[in-house]
């Protein structure tokens, strides 16, 4: 399949050079041969004209022959810029395609209409999946029959190797897809119960690779929402307990972070992702957990920040680290797209299976490790 793409690939970057390769020397060739055939005209009559007569056309062959270059240079400009024209249609063709996609998910009407659907999911968020199968490609499962449950203000910790459905999960708890068989419900009810807009209203997710605007650190945090006091940004920051990291930045809450956070290394862009869920106060909360590749002072700080994240939430945590795992209420163990084992920490351990296994693995490099570094091992 890969070769067969790769091919298709070459062959359109042929087509298209030889297309680039015969536009511009054409274009050239006309201009050419226009100019000849004026100034051949022209010598030709003009030895036939009296000398009064022949000067007068000579100064209308050059004006003619200005004319000419006039015209063929906006047909120049175009042979020279074949390449990016194309570039530039295709990508055009590719984002009127979306804005143009009308298969969305739909809004559920009685959501939409009011009914007490929204009360429910902001007093509690209990999520629970019941015999859940969905598959990106028909019958191609990436989650076989899954089932788990978490309790409302509690925390689940997802640990699975790569392609174990650990994405594919919070995917659907944002109703990105459609589920194939089974369902995912919000406090007892269907998550296509309701409203779209809403439902992704009451969900924050924090992810690895958080992405920031060219700005100051406080439109970051309240995306320019003017409903978001700056009071209310110093007050989270300082529950989480960043608030001073900010501050040491030049500038403070008005530092520009750039295009893409570029200026902060990524321990600080996940640092100022947390003050932004929190700021929108979510009734669930998906974490994606920074890595090991973090300095110490932000490791610290990260932890101290999923701790007052996570409290009262519902919380679901793709875990890296020995300390979040032991932390969380429910382990949920995956394993090609497979629940392999669910439980706490202390009941995982007992079973001694699946989980154990992993554990156990990890632990043997963590006892080689420095004092200190345990918390920032990856399990998984």
């Amino acid at each position: 399949h890969f070769e067969a793409i790769n091919e298709q690939h070459r062959a359109a970057n042929i087509k298209a050079i030889f297309a680039y390769s015969v536009f511009f020397p054409v274009v050239e060739l006309v201009s050419a041969l226009s100019i000849g055939l004026l100034v051949w005209w022209a010598a030709r009559n003009s030895l036939q004209l009296p000398e009064a007569e022949a000067q007068k056309t000579g100064g209308v062959i050059t004006a003619f022959i200005l004319c000419l270059n006039l015209l063929f240079r906006p047909l120049r400009v175009l042979a020279d810029k074949f390449n990016v024209l194309q570039m530039g249609m295709i990508a055009s063709e590719r984002v009127f395609k979306i804005l143009d996609n009308e298969d969305t998910t739909p809004h559920a009407p009685t959501a939409a209409a009011g009914s007490g659907y929204q009360k429910q999911l902001i007093s509690k968020g209990a999520i629970e999946f019941k015999n859940l199968w969905f598959a990106y490609i028909d019958e191609q499962y990436v989650l076989k029959n899954v089932s788990f449950a978490i309790e409302e203000g509690k925390t689940l910790a997802i640990v699975g190797h790569t392609g174990s459905g650990k994405t594919s999960i919070i995917s659907l708890i944002n109703r990105l897809y459609h589920v194939n068989k089974g369902a995912v419900l919000i406090d007892g009810k269907n998550i296509e119960d309701y409203e779209l807009g809403y439902l992704r209203s009451k969900i924050g997710v924090v992810l690895q690779d958080v992405f920031l605007f060219s700005g100051s650190v406080l439109d970051n945090v309240t995306l320019r929402n003017p409903d978001i006091s700056r009071e209310e940004v110093t007050r989270a920051a300082k529950l989480i307990g960043i608030h001073d990291f900010i501050m040491q930045l030049p500038g403070g809450y008005e530092y520009n972070v750039m295009e893409r956070g570029a200026t902060l290394s990524m321990g600080q862009r996940q640092l100022l992702s947390f003050i932004r869920a929190l700021l929108y106060d979510p009734a669930i909360l998906i974490l994606d957990e920074a890595t090991s590749s973090v300095d110490t002072q932000s490791e610290t700080l990260i932890q101290h920040a999923i701790d007052k994240l996570i409290s009262g939430r519902t919380s679901i945590v793709i875990a890296h680290r020995l300390s979040t795992i032991r932390k969380a209420d429910k382990i949920l163990v995956l394993e090609k797209g497979e629940v392999k084992e669910i439980g706490s920490h202390e009941e995982l351990m007992q079973r001694q299976g699946f989980y154990y296994q992993l554990h156990k693995m990890q632990f043997s490099s963590a006892e080689k490790a420095l004092p200190g570094e345990e918390s920032s091992l990856q399990i998984l």
